[in-house]
C-alpha cells in the first residue's frame, strides 16, 4: 500500500528570500534564536517558540495555519520562512501479528539537489505498550554479518528532526494526537486513553553512537516534559559498541542502554560484529560497569542472537555470566531472523530454551523474544530500505555535502 501525505502550505504574499528552516528537532533554544533572526524580539520568540513547540509535539500539527492562537497574518509570514515539513509514507506495511513497518522518504531542503533516502520504522503493539523502532542512520557502516541492514551501504545520518519525524508520522499514523483516531484493526494497537507510542527503542537501521549528536537532540526533545514527554525509562538506544560514546549516553541522554553482544569471544564477535576489532569485549563490558546511573533498577540490556552452532553452546552461555558478573543486566535472546543470502540459521528451540535456562539459573533475566513482523520482513535484523540503490557517485557527493555541513 502507497501512500502520500498531502502537506502542501499556503501560497503567503512575503517572498521567499532563502530556504525555509526546519522547525522539527530544533531545541527550544533554537527555535527561539531562529525566531529572533526572523526579527522578534527575545521576549516575543521565546513565547512563540513555546506555541510552536506545542503545536508541533503535542498537537502533532503540520500546518501553520491550523495554530489558532497566532495571528494570521503572522502564521502567513512563519510559513514563508520555516517549515514543519515530514517525509513521505511510501509504503505502510501491517503484519498479521499487528507489527506495522513504514518506509519513509526525507528530502533534505539544505540539498534540494540531492536524491532522497528512504528509511524504514516499525511499530510493535503489546498488550501493555506500543513500541516504535526508530532508525538512526540510513544504511549502516558496521556490516554485523548476521544482520540485514548491515549489507547496506551508509548513504548518510539522520539529522535531529528526521529521527523525530518517524516518532511524529507514527504517532499521527496511530491516532495518538488529539483528535486521532486508532487504525481499525482489531485492537491490535493500544486503544482508550493509552498513548499508541509508550516506547522508543533505537535499533532501526544504523549506529545510533556514530550520529550521536543528531541522536542525543531529538532523544532531549522525545524526553521533554512539554514536548514529545517520554519517560527516560521508556527509550533505550542500542549500540554494537561504540565505547567513546558509552558514557556520555549515560551522563547527557540518560536513557536505558542496551548492548548489540551477540558472542562472548574476541574472535567470534570480530567475525559477528566487526566494530569489535575496534573496541573489545574488555572496553566494551568497562564502559558498560561505569554505564553512568546503572543500577538494579535501570539495568543495560544485553542482546543476543542466536546462530545454530555459532554461539548457542552451554560454554557459551556459562562465559556470558561470567562475562556480566557483577553488572547490572538483563539478557534478550532473539531468535535468528532469516534474509535472504544469510549464511545463518536459527537455534533450534530447545537449544534456546537450554541456553535461557542456564543464564536464569545464574540470576539473570533472560527473555526469549518473540519474533514480530517477519512476515513483512519487519523483525529484529531485517530492515533494509531501497536507498542503496542511490549511484556510488551519489552516495559521494552526500558524504562530501555533509562533511562541509
Amino acid at each position: 500500500m502507497s501512500i502520500a501525505l498531502d502537506i502542501a502550505h499556503e501560497t503567503t504574499t512575503r517572498p521567499v528570500t532563502g530556504a525555509k528552516v526546519p522547525l522539527i528537532g530544533l531545541p527550544k533554544t533554537g527555535v527561539t534564536a531562529a525566531l529572533r533572526d526572523f526579527g522578534l524580539n527575545e521576549k516575543e520568540a521565546r513565547m512563540r517558540a513555546s506555541q510552536l513547540w506545542n503545536w508541533i509535539y503535542v498537537n502533532g500539527t503540520t500546518e501553520f495555519s491550523a495554530m489558532t492562537n497566532i495571528a494570521k497574518g503572522f502564521r502567513t509570514e512563519l510559513e514563508q520562512a520555516f517549515s514543519l515539513d515530514r517525509p513521505e509514507i511510501v509504503t505502510e506495511q501491517v503484519s498479521n501479528d499487528g507489527t506495522r513497518k513504514w518506509l519513509f522518504r526525507f528530502r533534505d531542503p539544505a540539498q534540494p539537489n540531492m536524491p532522497p533516502v528512504d528509511v524504514e520504522t516499525v511499530y510493535i503493539p503489546e498488550a501493555d505498550r506500543g513500541t516504535l523502532c526508530v532508525s538512526s542512520q540510513v544504511g549502516c557502516t558496521l556490516t554485523c554479518t548476521f544482520c540485514h541492514t548491515g549489507t547496506q551501504k551508509l548513504v548518510r545520518n539522520l539529522t535531529a528532526g528526521e529521527i523525530l519525524s518517524q516518532v511524529l508520522m507514527a504517532r499521527e499514523r496511530l491516532g495518538d494526537f488529539p483528535g486521532g483516531t486508532r487504525p481499525d484493526d482489531g485492537g491490535l494497537v493500544p486503544g482508550g486513553d493509552n498513548r499508541a507510542v509508550t516506547n522508543i527503542v533505537m535499533m532501526g537501521m544504523g549506529e545510533p553512537l556514530y550520529n550521536y549528536e543528531n541522536v542525543k537532540q531529538a532523544l532531549l526533545i522525545a524526553q521533554a516534559g512539554d514536548a514529545i514527554s517520554l519517560s527516560r525509562r521508556r527509550i533505550t538506544l542500542s549500540t554494537s559498541g561504540v565505547v567513546p560514546y558509552i558514557e556520555p549516553t549515560g551522563r547527557e541522554i540518560a536513557v536505558q542502554l542496551a548492548i548489540s553482544l551477540h558472542a562472548v569471544r574476541d574472535d567470534l564477535r570480530n567475525e559477528l560484529v566487526p566494530i569489535n576489532k575496534k573496541w573489545n569485549l574488555e572496553s566494551l563490558l568497562e564502559a558498560c560497569r561505569t554505564y553512568p546511573g546503572l543500577n538494579n533498577a535501570r539495568r543495560i540490556t544485553f542482546e543476543y542472537v542466536m546462530l545454530k552452532g555459532i554461539n548457542d553452546s552451554d560454554a557459551d552461555a556459562r562465559e556470558l555470566v561470567r562475562l556480566l558478573a557483577k553488572i547490572p543486566a538483563k539478557i534478550n535472546l532473539i531468535p535468528f531472523n532469516p534474509w535472504p543470502g544469510s549464511n545463518y540459521e536459527c537455534s533450534d528451540w530447545e537449544r534456546i530454551e537450554r541456553f535461557a535456562d542456564i543464564v536464569n539459573r545464574a540470576g539473570y533475566a533472560s527473555p526469549v523474544r518473540t519474533p514480530r513482523g517477519r512476515d513483512i520482513a519487519a523483525a529484529c535484523g531485517q530492515l533494509k530500505s531501497e536507498s542503496e540503490r542511490l549511484s556510488k557517485k551519489q552516495r559521494d557527493a552526500l558524504e562530501v555535502a555533509e562533511t562541509i555541513d
